[in-house]
């Protein structure tokens, strides 16, 4: 190990950071970003000491469940084209990027004041959500499930503009039915052997 790279956490310290993140998330959602630390610490089952340890303030308590968020978002692309084809793949992670969103738009303020010290809590979000749409729709286009002549950044473009309209709970359906219609509009038709396009 180099000098100055972190040292690996042990299994069960990997365990409660992410008890901790996933108690975070239900608890800022639900309390707001000034909910008790010791709330956070109480549902994830672990002690306060432990989750200071982890994160000893709330600002960096809030830019790793950021972090953590996209990095779940991004690693449930491979899982889901593991577990489906390439099409319901697509359509499931569109529903994990409206999840995300409305997390991240509940953290939006917390975000930006964490940015404002200098710190980059985004850091490589937008590259590596990018990176998992193209992956997406690599295996549909690869399937022959959806049209070749839209590019990843279209669809990314598409869900950011979804999600900035509709995003939160009370315009959950709405925000599901514009992206069946996009993905819909996606969609590679068949009619007697001949490709057509909606």
């Amino acid at each position: 190990m180099t000098e100055g790279t972190p040292r690996p956490l042990r299994a069960d310290a990997r365990r409660n950071r992410e008890k901790i993140l996933t108690a975070a998330v239900h608890v800022f959602t639900t309390q707001g970003l000034e909910a008790h630390l010791e709330r956070i610490a109480k549902e994830a089952g672990v002690g306060s000491a432990t989750l200071y340890r982890n994160f000893p303030t709330r600002e960096a308590l809030i830019e790793a469940v950021y972090r953590n968020e996209v990095a779940h978002l991004c690693e449930a692309a491979p899982a889901l084209l593991a577990q489906k084809p390439p099409a319901e793949a697509l359509r499931a992670w569109t529903r994990l990027f409206l999840d995300y969103v409305t997390a991240k738009y509940g953290m939006i303020d917390a975000l930006r004041a964490i940015a404002a010290t200098g710190n980059n809590p985004y850091g490589h979000s937008r590259e590596m959500i990018q990176a998992a749409i193209t992956s997406l729709m690599d295996a549909c286009m690869a399937a022959g499930a959806i049209r070749t002549d839209i590019q990843p950044t279209d669809i990314g473009a598409a869900l950011e503009g979804i999600a900035l309209t509709s995003a939160g709970a009370e315009h959950r359906q709405q925000a599901e039915r514009l992206l069946d219609l996009t993905l819909d509009g996606l969609t590679v038709l068949t009619l007697d052997g001949l490709t057509v396009r909606p």
